[in-house]
């Protein structure tokens, strides 16, 4: 017979992305994962467009031409912070598991931010000064 008193997980996935009552680690782990699905879709995209180069000329450079439009620029500078969030941490992840910097994953984890953040400005306003 059932426990009345147990009620059944009903929100399951939404679980993994809820940040409520998480410490510094469980933030991490969330961004780690929104990071994973970003780049995913993003490659999906990327394919897609580079299909592009099959069709010819003229069809790359109108895709060159909607590439500039300033929602498509946010897009890529998204893409950085993602990439260099998710690489970091997945670095830092290996190192743990390995048995380095266990003891320091909070400061670890700010270092990760911290470069994530440096290194996407430096990315954002060189994009900008491109442009």
């Amino acid at each position: 017979m059932e426990n009345p008193e147990k009620k059944p997980n009903t929100r399951g996935i939404w679980d993994w992305f809820d940040p409520r009552g998480r410490k510094i680690g469980g933030w991490g782990f969330i961004l780690n994962r929104l990071s994973a699905i970003g780049l995913t879709v993003y490659l999906y995209l990327h394919l897609v467009m580079l299909g592009k180069l099959a069709q010819g000329p003229e069809a790359y450079d109108s895709f060159i031409a909607f590439a500039k439009q300033p929602l498509i620029l946010f897009g890529e500078i998204l893409v950085i912070i993602g990439g260099l969030y998710h690489g970091l941490n997945g670095i830092r992840i290996a190192l743990n598991s390995f048995g380095v910097g266990v003891n320091a994953q909070k400061q670890l984890l700010y270092g990760v931010l911290t470069l994530t953040i440096v290194g996407s400005l430096i990315f954002g306003l060189r994009m900008i000064a491109a442009h």
